[in-house]
């Protein structure tokens, strides 16, 4: 994939109607852009996927699209196993992805195994603008918050990766560049213990990622990140196993839309820890 193919992918997205933009397959390809392909069925452009290499000890792939006018030709295999075909040159010891339940039987010929599920939950914040205004947020009355740019990101990677299970400060870097909303949430000491963004999305914002140390932190970040009148739909990714963010969801208004299921291939020596995960970042990149 090269710049050129920016206009097919980007529409293929929005005819499968995904919710990234076209900053986020710029972003894609520019962090890695011997890793991001296409697949072609007689000359004409018919597939994407993507991969993102965080080291040699993880990657993802995501964006795993098919034009409907071309399936049912093993275009996505012939894609999922090019990706594999890439990343095992570059000798990458484990391969992840989060799968939509049709996609699971595919991921599952190729040898990927189940790690644990995540679901997808919106709610549409234009119609309860009255409902979710704030009159002031936590940053402006002097609460352990604090805007990204006032944070090290060498200090905030080091905090993710505990939680992630390996770094990935560049993304994340790249991820606070594109945010609307971004902050840290400290101890008193001004040790990290907390961050989370929203940021833009093609047909709704993003919540997410959401990282924290307790359930506390989290949700004075989640409800840092969703004050003040918001005129979209939200999504937030979260793993069911987080029932402190599940809950916060319902309490909350928003619904579930969709599973999806974190799967993994090779040696998961680094799982990270998902209890500290209250949104992950997008089924793209993890």
């Amino acid at each position: 994939m090269t710049s050129g193919d920016l206009e097919f992918a980007h529409a293929l997205r929005d005819l499968i109607g995904w919710n990234q933009t076209i900053n986020d397959w710029q972003r894609l390809v520019a962090y890695e852009p011997k890793g991001c392909f296409v697949a072609e069925w007689e000359g004409s452009p018919a597939g994407t996927a993507t991969t993102t290499c965080y080291g040699t000890e993880l990657a993802w792939i995501g964006m795993v699209l098919v034009h409907p006018q071309y399936r049912r030709r093993g275009i996505g295999k012939a894609l999922l196993e090019h990706c594999l075909e890439h990343l095992r040159e570059s000798r990458i010891s484990c391969i992840k992805l989060d799968a939509t339940p049709l996609g699971k039987p595919l991921y599952e010929q190729l040898g990927f195994r189940e790690e644990w599920a995540l679901t997808r939950w919106s709610k549409d914040f234009s119609k309860y603008q009255e409902e979710v205004a704030a009159p002031r947020s936590e940053i402006e009355s002097g609460a352990n918050l604090r805007s990204w740019k006032q944070s090290g990101i060498t200090q905030i990677g080091q905090f993710d990766s505990a939680a992630f299970g390996v770094s990935r400060e560049r993304m994340l870097e790249l991820l606070a560049q594109g945010s609307t909303r971004c902050i840290i949430h400290t101890s008193s000491d001004d040790s990290i213990t907390g961050y989370g963004m929203l940021r833009a999305g093609s047909k709704a914002d993003y919540l997410g990622p959401l990282v924290a140390t307790s359930d506390q932190t989290a949700l004075a970040l989640i409800s840092t990140l969703l004050s003040g009148p918001l005129e979209r739909s939200v999504y937030w990714d979260i793993p069911d196993a987080n029932v402190a963010a599940v809950t916060k969801a319902k309490d909350l208004g928003f619904a579930p839309q969709r599973p999806l299921l974190r799967m993994h291939l090779g040696r998961n020596e680094n799982p990270g820890q998902p209890a500290s995960c209250f949104g992950i970042a997008d089924p793209a990149i993890g």
